[in-house]
C-alpha cells in the first residue's frame, strides 16, 4: 500500500487503502473523523512515524517522499529527529502490536501510549504506558501523578523499560483502598 511522508506524518491517500489498514488493526486516524467506524472511512489516513515504521518493517506499506522511496533506516533517522527516545518507544509499540494489542498515542492521558485489547470504540484501554530508558530516574511525584490519573480513569499505569534491542521490562501500578 502506497503512502507519502509529509513532515513527521505518513498519509495513505487511497480511501480503499485507508479502510483496509484501519480494519487490519486500527492503524492511523482518518482525517476529520474523530471516532471512525471502518465503513465510515471516506478520507485519507494519517499514521504517525512509530506505526509507520512498524507497517513498513512488516511490508504492509511503502513510503515515498517527493517520489523517492523511504527505507526503514531512513525512517528511523527521521523518527529519531522528530521524537524523543524514538527507538525505545518503537520497541514498546512493537512489543504490544506483536502480541495482538491495539496501541495508540496516549497524549490525552499524559503518557506515551494507550493500549487496547480489542480497539478504540470497541473497548476502553485497560493500560496506559510511559516509556523510560534503563538509566532514567522516575521521580516519586511522577509515580504519584501517573498513578492517580490512571486510577481516576480506571486504567493500570505501566512503566515500560526497554532492555537491549528486543526486550522490554514492565512495572505496573495498581491503586487500591485498604
Amino acid at each position: 500500500m502506497k503512502s507519502e511522508l509529509i513532515e513527521n506524518r505518513i498519509i495513505v491517500w487511497s480511501i480503499e487503502g485507508s479502510r483496509k489498514l484501519f480494519s487490519q488493526g486500527y492503524y492511523g486516524k482518518p482525517i476529520g473523523i474523530p471516532k471512525p467506524k471502518i465503513e465510515e472511512i471516506d478520507a485519507p489516513l494519517v499514521l504517525d512515524l512509530i506505526e509507520g515504521l512498524y507497517l513498513l518493517k512488516n511490508k504492509k506499506i511503502t513510503i515515498n517522499k517527493l517520489k523517492k522511496k523511504i527505507t526503514v533506516e531512513e525512517l528511523i533517522e527521521i523518527g529519531k529527529n522528530a521524537y524523543f527516545d524514538f527507538e525505545n518507544k518503537y520497541l514498546v509499540y512493537k512489543h504490544f502490536r506483536d502480541k495482538g494489542y491495539i496501541i495508540n498515542p496516549g497524549i490525552k492521558f499524559g503518557c506515551d501510549f494507550a493500549v487496547y485489547e480489542k480497539g478504540p470504540g470497541i473497548d476502553h484501554s485497560p493500560y496506559l504506558i510511559q516509556v523510560y530508558g534503563r538509566n532514567d530516574t522516575i521521580p516519586a511525584t511522577e509515580i504519584t501523578i501517573t498513578g492517580r490519573l490512571a486510577s481516576s480513569v480506571r486504567k493500570q499505569f505501566i512503566f515500560a523499560i526497554p532492555k537491549g534491542k528486543d526486550k522490554v521490562d514492565f512495572l505496573g501500578l495498581d491503586w487500591w483502598k485498604a
